[in-house]
């Protein structure tokens, strides 16, 4: 037991996944591993998985207090949650995957674990995505009883992206920003051309701000650096944006109109899904991360992979001296400074930014001699 949970397999645990070339691991029922039985699921604890069980039966043969649930049944559990816009996009996008393989089948219900514990919703960036994906589809929290309530059909997701291909990655988050695009009403032909009226390349560039923890301790002289250096590249033009202010809709718009994004390391960044492919990011950190935050600090780095974005590094605050109470805890150090806000430093912001503006474009100049008709926006499905 030990080993499957430190695979984040416990779930489920005696049950082996369906790995096929390229997709995220799954388990479908009925099928043959299942030897023809479908899904049951007995219990509803939201705080201890352990007291929720499943078993597989027969349709024939499902006993008198079961509930049968007509349709196809998305079943996720996750290591991490629904909330948060990143850990929100790892649970659901491997369901699209599966959907896109399979006559881009849409889900009855949604049925959402954490740690094998019941949730009751998503948060509100992965419930707008899915609703522009699949259209509304319930959360099932089996309140007719205490079951068991058993699924007709039924897709389980429990590692994320999992084994995913890059290649199916890069189809899934284009399917996800084609549907989020189109229930936005958002016509990217209507984007315009890669250069403006002088054959200069137009520069769309964002800075995604964020309040409170890992926000710019000093948000103005960072928006002038920026300010001042796009102001020296025709064609380029900036925005500043409060992440926190933005609808659903405004965050796909936005980001649909960016071609460089900059912002704090944050749930936020995650809105770089909405970038046409190609597009630039560039990071943020405060002080400790960069010595004390381990593989979490790449977490937009691989959304950036996951996106077909162009990850442009990041700004790691200097530590300088470890001043945190407990500075041979590495853990408690990096805790003390998680949520410190961001310093600038204006010479290398500017130089930075000059840099990534000059890559973009000479990329946007290559774009143009070479675009010979629109890119087409039709969904796969």
């Amino acid at each position: 037991t030990e080993a499957a949970m430190s695979r984040n397999t416990w779930f489920m645990s005696s049950l082996s996944d369906t790995a096929e070339e390229d997709e995220a691991e799954h388990l479908y029922f009925p099928s043959r591993a299942s030897k023809g039985r479908i899904l049951c699921i007995k219990g509803r604890d939201a705080t201890d998985g352990s007291k929720n069980s499943y078993a597989l039966a027969w349709p024939e043969s499902l006993p008198e207090s079961a509930t049968l649930l007509k349709g196809l049944t998305f079943v996720s559990d996750t290591y991490y949650d629904y909330v948060n816009l990143w850990h929100g996009l790892y649970a659901v996008a491997p369901f699209v995957g599966w959907s896109m393989r399979n006559q881009c089948l849409k889900p009855t219900r949604w049925v959402l674990f954490h740690w094998g514990e019941l949730r009751s919703k998503m948060g509100a960036w992965a419930q707008h995505l899915m609703r522009a994906t699949y259209g509304d589809v319930a959360v099932e929290v089996f309140g007719g009883g205490d079951g068991p309530y058993c699924f007709e059909r039924a897709v389980v997701m429990r590692h994320n992206i999992g084994k995913m291909g890059e290649k199916k990655k890069l189809q899934v988050t284009e399917q996800l920003r084609c549907k989020a695009r189109d229930v936005c009403g958002i016509n990217t032909s209507g984007k315009g051309e890669a250069v403006n009226e002088r054959g200069e390349p137009v520069l769309r560039m964002t800075l995604l701000m964020r309040r409170g923890s890992r926000s710019f301790k000093n948000a103005s002289a960072v928006v002038n650096v920026f300010a001042r250096e796009c102001e020296r590249v025709d064609g380029c033009a900036l925005s500043v944006v409060q992440s926190e202010d933005l609808t659903f809709c405004d965050q796909v718009r936005v980001m649909t109109y960016t071609d460089i994004v900059a912002s704090p390391h944050g749930a936020q960044l995650t809105n770089m899904l909405f970038m046409d492919q190609g597009s630039r990011v560039m990071e943020f950190f405060p002080r400790g991360w960069l010595e004390l935050a381990g593989i979490g600090q790449h977490a937009h780095r691989w959304t950036a992979q996951l996106c077909g974005m162009i990850h442009e590094g990041a700004y790691w605050e200097p530590l300088g001296t470890k001043d945190c109470p407990t500075p041979h805890q590495d853990l408690d150090c990096f805790l003390f400074y998680k949520d410190a806000q961001v310093g600038h430093n204006e010479t290398f912001f500017a130089e930075w930014t000059r840099t990534v503006l000059s890559r973009v474009r000479e990329s946007k100049l290559e774009e143009a001699k070479k675009r010979l008709q629109p890119k087409t926006t039709t969904c796969v499905c």
